[in-house]
């Protein structure tokens, strides 16, 4: 299970904490990608930022820079630092997990997805 805080309404140049945590994997700190995913309205799901077991991370062009991901807590739990918010940040973000070593950037490749925290920047 995952589950996702942290979401607010913020104004422009803000900044948020997202927080995901997980329970029920055994040993998915090793050899999980984690990952931070948002939607607008109107609009597909897109990547944002994941984090493999190693710590590596990768992001989206458009919050390289702003954003950083983090994982902690033996892997349980991984944050979305996000900085210099803009209003097409605005979304529902969604933390997934995937059992493979590599991070796709695809919503389609998790199988395990939160109920998602609403961020709202204007």
């Amino acid at each position: 299970q995952l589950v996702e805080s942290g979401g607010d309404s913020v104004e422009v140049g803000g900044s948020l904490r997202l927080s995901c945590s997980a329970s029920g994997y055994s040993r998915y700190s090793h050899g999980y990608c984690m990952g931070w995913f948002r939607q607008a309205p109107g609009k597909q799901r897109e990547g944002v930022a994941t984090v493999d077991s190693d710590g590596s991370t990768n992001y989206a062009d458009s919050v390289k820079g702003r954003f950083t991901i983090a994982r902690e807590n033996a892997g349980n739990t991984v944050y979305l630092q996000m900085n210099d918010l803009r209003t097409d940040d605005t979304g529902m973000y969604y933390c997934a997990l995937r059992r493979s070593q590599y991070c796709s950037p695809e919503p389609h490749d998790y199988p395990d997805w939160g109920q998602g925290t609403q961020v709202t920047v204007s």
